[in-house]
């Protein structure tokens, strides 16, 4: 066997053993967090946890709802926020954009990745909960689901628009020059052509930015009230429920993990399985959504 050979099935299995190694790491976290969670499970019971509200760990009650509620409530504001901003981005640098302004925009856009989470809090401490407080609502604090959406839309904005820009420049140029040849406007081709044809890459850049949302901690500690109460409108206006406080799961579990000891340490490890448990149906369904597109597509071939 030459050596050329042998470095090829050394790399081979090298390569094989890192995909073996990050999947028994995930699988690990899952097993050692749902173990320490069963308790929480046995003692207070599924229903309890997840369909009751009251969160008193002194008073022995662990009702979740209210911060699962909170995480999807912050999360949703954040994608309707953050994904037009962030597709826009990626369409601007990947098809309008000429090369001097994408060197400008690209590395501004990737800086915001870098940025620390606490940064984004303070930032949200001190500019927007203070401009939010000056809507003239009753009961309105600044610190809530809105201030919330906007620092998380910013937070996954860069991880957004990487991606999708990075979707959209794989789409083969051939595509681009045929729908011009039909006569399709630039807008025509890029909404009509490339963005379907990218749709799969741009499906996973959002699950991500999804993900990023519902993983944040520190930024929404500081912005968004830590309130375990369900969130919901201040006013008769369903837009006030955005200016109401709640609690995320992850803040939760932030907040209380230091003193936490016995059943509530163990409800906590409770609530990182739910959290872990809607991170794989959000990316359960995207992988879904992407296998039933391309199955759609090459039937239409």
């Amino acid at each position: 066997m030459s050596g050329r050979m042998i470095v090829d099935k050394a790399v081979k299995v090298v390569l094989f053993a890192s995909a073996i190694i990050s999947i028994l790491i995930v699988l690990a976290i899952g097993f050692f967090i749902f173990r320490e969670s069963l308790d929480a499970w046995a003692k207070i019971g599924i229903s309890e946890m997840l369909f009751k509200s009251v969160w008193r760990p002194g008073q022995d009650q662990y009702g979740i709802l209210a911060m699962i509620v909170g995480s999807v409530s912050v999360t949703f504001g954040a994608i309707l926020m953050g994904v037009p901003l962030a597709l826009g981005c990626a369409i601007f640098l990947a098809e309008i954009a000429p090369a001097g302004v994408q060197s400008i925009v690209r590395p501004a856009v990737q800086l915001l990745a870098g940025i620390p989470s606490v940064v984004y809090g303070l930032f949200g401490l001190v500019i927007l909960v203070p401009m939010i407080r000056k809507l003239n609502v009753p009961g309105n604090s600044g610190f809530g689901l809105l201030a919330s959406s906007i620092v998380l839309a910013v937070m996954i904005l860069p991880t957004i628009a990487s991606i999708a820009e990075d979707a959209i420049r794989a789409v083969p140029e051939n595509y681009r020059q045929g729908s011009l040849a039909l006569g399709a406007t630039k807008w025509q081709t890029i909404t009509k052509v490339v963005l379907p044809a990218g749709k799969s890459g741009i499906i996973a850049a959002i699950i991500l930015g999804i993900g990023r949302a519902l993983g944040e901690t520190m930024a929404m500690i500081m912005v968004i009230g830590n309130s375990v109460i369900m969130p919901k409108p201040l006013t008769a206006n369903p837009l006030t429920f955005f200016l109401s406080q709640a609690r995320t799961l992850t803040g939760n579990i932030a907040v209380e993990i230091n003193y936490a000891t016995g059943l509530h340490a163990n409800a906590l490890f409770a609530t990182g399985v739910v959290l872990f448990a809607l991170i794989m149906i959000i990316n359960a369904s995207a992988r879904w959504i992407i296998t039933h597109d391309q199955r759609s597509s090459e039937k239409a071939r």
